[in-house]
């Protein structure tokens, strides 16, 4: 008998503990809706995927990048034409930029848009200056720097990807003199 008395009494707590674990504290009824309180922060749930992780990135990245290949197509192709038919090209880099600086981006691709944009502004604003008549020095100057904000944005592009950027010979630094052994 006493045995009985005690699993009784064991199966009474178990059931109690497991009863007290699925009630609430909260008087809201499923219709109802609290209001946050000031100070209080209400956690939002989202079915959207980060677009900055990992398996998501390269798609985010793809879609700025698409802007870079036909600017870079486009600007090669105006390389190419005699200045007095520039306008027309110019116009179309200049469709691009718009349509790169439109582009809507997450947070952690917002400086690989600023070096494409500053990029493209200064190509464009290099072709208008070759087209104005300025003299050499300063269209090469436009050229070496937008060069450079080229490769600055290859560069950000490749950290994004988890890409290694190897250096051609092109590219690199002259190397000084090594000493001989």
């Amino acid at each position: 008998m006493n045995r009985l008395r005690i699993v009784i009494a064991m199966t009474s707590l178990i059931l109690a503990i497991v009863l007290a674990g699925c009630g609430s504290k909260s008087t809201a009824t499923p219709a109802s809706v609290e209001t946050p309180t000031q100070g209080s922060v209400s956690p939002t749930i989202s079915t959207t995927p980060d677009p900055c992780l990992p398996g998501q990135v390269e798609a985010e990245v793809q879609k700025i990048h698409r802007h870079m290949r036909e600017f870079d197509d486009a600007s090669i192709l105006a390389s190419s034409i005699p200045r007095e038919q520039l306008s027309n090209s110019i116009a179309d880099l200049q469709r691009i930029r718009r349509e790169a600086e439109d582009e809507q981006i997450p947070g952690c691709l917002t400086d690989l848009k600023i070096y494409q944009v500053e990029h493209m502004n200064s190509v464009i604003n290099t072709l208008v200056a070759f087209i104005g008549g300025t003299d050499q020095q300063t269209i090469e100057q436009g050229i070496s720097i937008a060069r450079q904000q080229h490769d600055q944005y290859t560069l950000e592009l490749a950290r994004l990807l988890g890409l290694t950027v190897v250096a051609s010979e092109a590219t690199a630094s002259t190397p000084s003199e090594t000493p001989t052994p």
